[in-house]
């Protein structure tokens, strides 16, 4: 089943924060928009690109009133020695979520029982807690956050709008569509 239009699960997580911890839960991302950035581990290859990406971006996350929450599997305690021995993911500036019981990655489906770790998988949650989109792929492909941005001004588009839809490429300032019978088949 998908998680696409669904509440995000009560939850409980502790989470390193510029040079804190943090308790983050289902009720701290309501009332703003959320990206929650699932990697396998900390402390691996990949992940601290994608922590840096997200980083060198979050100027324009927090332009759009949206946190970023990086999701492992490891302890927010390990994210502190992470965040203060790794170049690239020292510039974060956001939570760094230990999911150290799983939990979270289950719900969101993103889960590898054999491994104890997470997918690569990217969610955007709307302010009230319903999941907006959802992307996971195999944990060898790093992602790119621009794209993620660009599906986030997408879905603010879309709730700011009702009626209208994107298209594919869309990005901000471009025509939308407005479902429609007239449309059938002229496109």
């Amino acid at each position: 089943m998908s998680v696409i239009n669904t509440q995000v699960q009560p939850f409980k997580a502790q989470a390193f924060k510029n040079g804190k911890f943090i308790e983050v839960t289902e009720q701290t991302l309501k009332g703003k928009w959320s990206v929650f950035i699932f990697m396998p581990a900390a402390f691996t290859f990949n992940c601290p690109t994608e922590v840096e990406d997200a980083a060198d971006n979050y100027a324009e996350f927090q332009k759009l009133q949206t946190e970023v929450y990086i999701v492992t599997t490891d302890s927010h305690f390990a994210h502190k020695v992470w965040h203060e021995t790794s170049p690239a993911v020292g510039k974060a500036k956001f939570p760094l979520v230990g999911d150290s019981t799983h939990a979270l990655t289950k719900a969101f489906d993103v889960y590898i029982p054999e491994e104890g770790r997470a997918l690569r998988g990217t969610f955007l949650i709307n302010p009230d807690g319903m999941i907006k989109t959802a992307e996971v792929h195999s944990n060898e492909i790093a992602r790119d956050v621009k794209e993620t941005l660009r599906k986030l001004k997408a879905a603010q588009y879309t709730a700011a709008h009702p009626g209208e839809v994107c298209p594919a490429k869309w990005n901000e300032g471009a025509a939308t569509l407005t479902p429609s019978l007239d449309l059938v088949g002229k496109i």
